[in-house]
């Protein structure tokens, strides 16, 4: 996939922007606070229904405006050019149209333009806790697997019933067991579907892992994960439903004492290695960087082999804190894939004015408070 024009209004620090985008390599400089990074931030919202800087909407509104509206362009390698547009008003909320028909559900426009971002926030991926994990695995899966990503949704309501239940129910527990009967068959089912997808996606991706940081590193050290669940080992969903179920008949006093749901694919974790070592708890903060880099790049190679369209990579403020060396490695990396890449850098120095000279593939763009401009 590629946006060929990305069109904003209102948003951030762009008042009224309309850039036109080349279909390979998209190098976007400025100062920091120029607006730079509110260009693919504006991508990623047309991609995923969300801003991966902003924690709400309401924070991405231009301080002089009430409202603001993103407009793209895109184009595929097996779908003709369509038109995704995002609008949200403080009065009205948020809306997406898809050729200007509106989606009843956000959770629609996901994974009809893939995207993998990659900026100095990824580092909470292999420093902070599995919350930050979980959520990474459960964004990559629901972009190529709309299954999954239908299980996840129908998981979180069950659940949440399921502990509503929990903490209102002021009866005997012989009676809560009866009434919690119907809620356990459904998060068992639902639950052990996405056991089963992340543990059959986990074992190829790894190996994407190992590939991309050896080449990134040049280091022979081997990095590697666990996933930790209910049921590991445990291949098919009828495997593991059936674990699931007896974990939830072993662990049921202790639930209706917590008042809350302790079993199922909501308390899993990911675990990363660097050799025998957990990098959470060993590693240094360069191998910290180096790991989610490695992570998201292996992801990029990992949607180009799965799905038919390639994905959209976005990197954020990537180079600021690497050597040349690095710089080179990862640039031409994404120079030799065939995908549609942006990256943002307060610096011009760490790249090759020659990739963009004369180029209709490649375009170097400056950002200026809000106004941007092609430099080469």
């Amino acid at each position: 996939m590629r946006i060929n024009t990305l069109a904003l209004e209102g948003y951030r620090n762009h008042e009224k922007t309309v850039v036109d985008f080349s279909p390979h390599l998209n190098l976007i400089t400025g100062s920091n606070g120029s607006g730079k990074t509110s260009l693919i931030d504006a991508i990623h919202y047309l991609c995923m229904s969300r801003s991966f800087v902003a924690s709400s909407d309401r924070y991405v509104v231009h301080h002089d405006s009430k409202y603001f509206m993103i407009h793209g362009h895109f184009e595929g390698e097996i779908r003709e050019a369509f038109k995704i547009s995002c609008s949200y008003s403080r009065g009205e909320g948020k809306k997406i149209f898809v050729n200007d028909s509106p989606l009843d559900r956000f959770s629609d426009l996901i994974g009809r333009v893939p995207v993998v971002v990659l900026s100095p926030e990824d580092l909470k991926l292999t420093s902070e806790g599995p919350v930050e994990r979980r959520s990474f695995l459960d964004s990559m899966i629901s972009q190529i697997s709309p299954a999954y990503l239908r299980s996840l949704i129908d998981y979180r309501k069950i659940r949440k019933q399921r502990n509503k239940l929990l903490q209102e129910h002021n009866g005997p527990l012989s009676l809560l067991r009866t009434y919690l009967e119907p809620w356990d068959m459904q998060l068992i089912a639902t639950g052990s579907k996405i056991i089963e997808k992340r543990a059959e996606i986990l074992e190829t991706f790894k190996d994407y892992l190992l590939n991309q940081y050896q080449q990134i590193t040049g280091h022979d050290i081997q990095p590697s994960l666990e996933y930790q669940t209910i049921a590991p080992g445990l291949k098919t969903a009828e495997e593991i439903a059936a674990e699931f179920t007896r974990q939830i008949q072993d662990n049921f006093e202790k639930e209706a004492e917590r008042q809350q749901t302790m079993i199922g694919p909501h308390r899993d974790e990911v675990v990363f290695y660097l050799d025998d070592a957990e990098l959470r708890n060993y590693g240094s903060q360069g191998q910290h960087r180096l790991f989610s880099m490695a992570l998201k790049m292996a992801q990029l190679f990992y949607y180009t082999d799965q799905l038919d369209d390639r994905p959209i990579m976005l990197l954020d403020d990537l180079f600021g804190n690497l050597d040349q060396q690095k710089t080179d490695i990862i640039t031409e990396a994404l120079t030799k894939h065939p995908g549609q890449t942006f990256i943002t850098s307060a610096s011009e120095k760490p790249f090759d004015e020659a990739l963009f000279q004369g180029s209709s593939e490649n375009a170097w763009f400056t950002v200026t408070s809000g106004t941007v401009t092609q430099k080469v």
